[in-house]
């Protein structure tokens, strides 16, 4: 996990202590260090919380966008943790594309939503704008990876193709989950899919923080049950995260080996159950760089006064660095498993 450093920004700054923390920071910049930007701009009361604030997890406390959003470059990795299919979230993650670029920096976008057997489509798609739609989506394997309305997640594309950025396919095909889900990790192992995607070379890390998480979760979605019967699912879960993980390393790989000089960033778009607590998959990530990486984690939620309660427990909980209130989707709050 990276360290944070945090400074108070005062009228008046004591620059003896300024200098000792800027020195700390040199010390740490291996690990990752935050810059001091992120001002606070109320109190940790939730009920001054507004929609578009965003929530220091650490403190409870919402900052000031603006410079939070500037401040976000100085990570090699920002995970977005999405509600599905609202337009809301894909408004934030535009926000903060468009301050990377404003800042001349070139993020990445990888996204959950494609599989990596639409990767060659994707990449015809954002670079060439004379592909038609319907054969993109056809190619792409839209409706067999992730399927509803492309229009909800079509303006991150869009945005790619404008700015001519990299999109990444994080998924593994569907096709292989289902049949990990159908007939259990050590049997598709064994199976030439497994190798046409590279994944015989990958360890499938069963963590026990993360399993303790992943399990509860998979047996309150899907009515309870023994754990035998939910280990096939469970499974699955780990190939998705650390297929999503082998993903991300691999093009932060590349990045770090760039010459250029282009200053390059990763906004990882996916559910939020793949960032919270950083056990799916930034943990993996960070497990595979030697814990070499200095990243972020944005949990989007929406939010009205309904939802404080709600909100204040992510925040307790510290589900992810900092919490992105916005308004509320369009099909309302959250469902939640009981």
């Amino acid at each position: 996990m990276f360290i944070q450093c945090l400074f108070s920004v005062k009228a008046q700054w004591n620059w003896p202590i300024c200098r000792l923390g800027l020195a700390l920071c040199a010390l740490v910049a291996l690990t990752g260090c935050a810059p001091g930007h992120q001002t606070a701009i109320g109190s940790d009361h939730p009920r001054g919380w507004q929609p578009w604030q965003v929530i220091d997890a650490q403190t409870g406390r919402a900052l000031s966008t603006p410079e939070w959003l500037t401040d976000l470059k100085s990570y090699e990795i920002i995970y977005l943790g999405e509600e599905h299919f609202n337009k809301h979230h894909i408004d934030a993650a535009l926000k903060i594309l468009d301050r990377l670029v404003s800042d001349g920096i070139r993020p990445t976008i990888g996204m959950e939503m494609f599989g990596w057997d639409g990767q060659s489509a994707l990449d015809e798609y954002v670079s060439n704008h004379r592909s038609g739609r319907g054969e993109f989506l056809e190619q792409v394997r839209w409706t067999q990876n992730w399927g509803g309305a492309f229009e909800a997640y079509e303006p991150l594309v869009v945005f790619a193709r404008d700015q001519h950025l990299s999109i990444r396919a994080m998924n593994p095909p569907k096709p292989l989950i289902r049949r990990v889900v159908k007939f259990g990790l050590e049997q598709v192992r064994q199976e030439p899919e497994w190798t046409q995607w590279g994944m015989h070379q990958e360890e499938i890390v069963d963590d026990p923080a993360y399993r303790a998480r992943i399990v509860d979760q998979l047996q309150r979605c899907h009515g309870g049950g023994a754990v035998e019967h939910i280990q096939p699912m469970y499974e699955a879960s780990m190939v998705r995260d650390e297929g999503m993980a082998k993903t991300l390393t691999a093009r932060l790989e590349e990045l770090r080996r760039d010459t250029s000089g282009a200053r390059s960033v990763i906004v990882s778009y996916t559910g939020g159950g793949h960032i919270q607590y950083a056990l799916p998959v930034p943990m993996r990530v960070a497990r595979r760089l030697s814990n070499q990486v200095k990243y972020t984690t944005i949990y989007m939620t929406s939010f009205d006064e309904s939802r404080i309660e709600e909100v204040q427990e992510l925040v307790r909980a510290k589900i992810a660095d900092y919490i992105w209130l916005t308004p509320m989707s369009a099909k309302g709050p959250p469902q939640r498993c009981r």
